[in-house]
């Protein structure tokens, strides 16, 4: 073997060159069914499903190195006991065999003794004499096993793998030492990971939790939760006399926008309000038609599938697209209040309502112009709404560095040290 077959960067002792293994050598072998599919549809149907009992792993419980528990279904002791060769045990892996990501694995939790695959799995007992199953989960969802993966799938619109052409693919492997101690580094990141995912996912219902009780019920005057203070009623206000739509239209073939950032809904992640690290200058873009100009300050909303929910407080000047508008509050309605009063559940209905009578879902300027709202008096205490969301999301956008980082982090190590 040459060289190639060595990782760039390796734990300290280790120099033995990496061993080519197909996928299926890493299974158990004294249980014949440590590598096998799910059942097939006709032996597992819905009318099998049950409220309680054994529960089955769906595809969309497979994550990407992680187990989605969102989705529980489960099928009665005895139909998973005339399934017993498709029963998958805690701390095995499950590969998924469609997209997306296609063979995509998670390691079995242990909220039950045994669980039972649907169709689209593929369960994996790893032989821990001879491997790591954690090296094993983190190689199989490395992009080098991924590629192949895809390189050998069926299928146009939504790709998958067989059981025997995935267990025939080629990986390469250390020994079982080396095996250990990368396994160990990986599973200490995705704890890492999971905790601060776990962190993010907190903030993020505890802000969506404060829009709720920060804002009137429907039908009463007051929010639940005040300043202190604060004690009138809120009062309604128009968006047509409180909020500007610029018409502020410029050429960007003529230069003097070149080296400005151009952002459009594809630059602004849904439902956050953060701006993503897409951006690029007017020039980059090589921008033709007419685009909105905006300034610090102003919100940019996006018209186009408002579901989408995409809008942004920027702190810069730029570009933006014809699909967004430009926005800016007066008549007693203070800035920062307004780009929370975007991220209400009372605004999302509203704008989502209205889109849909077009082909395509839009909110126009018109439609906009109709909404109606609540808000203080008081612009002191719009401000005040305002700055606490504004620093629960700085908090939020934070973490969510942080999250990327160890993500970035973790891919850095997946192209580094493995072959």
């Amino acid at each position: 073997m040459t060289k190639k077959n060595n990782p760039e960067i390796r734990f300290p002792g280790f120099t033995e060159e990496w061993e080519r293994r197909k996928l299926r050598e890493f299974r158990y072998e004294n249980d014949r069914y440590s590598f096998t599919g799910g059942p097939f549809g006709s032996d597992l149907k819905s009318s099998d499903y049950t409220d309680e009992g054994v529960r089955i792993i769906q595809l969309q419980n497979i994550g990407d190195g992680f187990f989605s528990d969102d989705y529980k279904i489960y099928t009665s002791e005895e139909k998973a006991t005339s399934l017993s060769s498709n029963l998958i045990y805690p701390g095995e892996i499950i590969i998924a065999k469609m997209a997306d990501p296609l063979a995509r694995a998670t390691i079995i939790p242990s909220f039950s003794d045994k669980y039972l695959m649907a169709s689209d799995g593929i369960r994996l007992k790893v032989d821990e004499k001879k491997y790591n199953t954690y090296f094993v989960l983190t190689l199989i969802n490395s992009n080098t096993f991924r590629k192949v993966a895809l390189e050998n799938s069926t299928g146009t619109t939504r790709k998958r793998i067989g059981l025997v052409t995935l267990g025939d693919l080629i990986s390469y492997v250390p020994s079982i030492e080396e095996q250990n101690k990368i396994g160990q580094l990986f599973k200490n990141i995705d704890k890492t990971v999971a905790h601060h995912q776990r962190e993010l996912d907190l903030l993020k219902e505890t802000k969506k939790g404060f829009l709720q009780k920060m804002f009137p019920k429907e039908g009463e005057k007051v929010p639940e939760v005040r300043f202190p203070g604060f004690t009138e009623d809120w009062k309604q206000r128009k968006w047509f006399d409180t909020v500007n739509m610029s018409t502020d239209m410029v050429d960007p073939k003529t230069g003097k926008y070149d080296n400005l950032p151009h952002i459009g809904p594809g630059n602004i992640e849904s439902f956050s309000g953060r701006i993503l690290d897409n951006v690029k200058s007017v020039r980059e873009d090589n921008l033709i038609s007419g685009k909105f100009h905006f300034n610090s300050g102003d919100i940019i909303y996006g018209k186009i599938n408002p579901q989408l929910a995409k809008y942004a407080y920027v702190n810069f000047e730029g570009l933006t697209s014809a699909d967004t508008y430009v926005l800016k509050s007066h008549n007693g309605i203070a800035q920062d209040f307004l780009f929370v009063i975007l991220q209400t559940k009372d605004f999302y209905k509203y704008s989502v309502s209205v889109s849909m009578r077009t082909g395509m879902p839009k909110i126009n300027r018109d439609e906009l112009k109709q909404y109606n709202y609540l808000a203080p008096s008081n612009i002191n205490e719009q401000q005040k709404i305002g700055t606490f969301f504004k620093k629960l999301d700085d908090t939020i956008t934070l973490h969510q560095r942080e999250l990327d980082l160890l993500k970035e982090t973790k891919k850095g190590f997946l192209q580094k040290l493995f072959v």
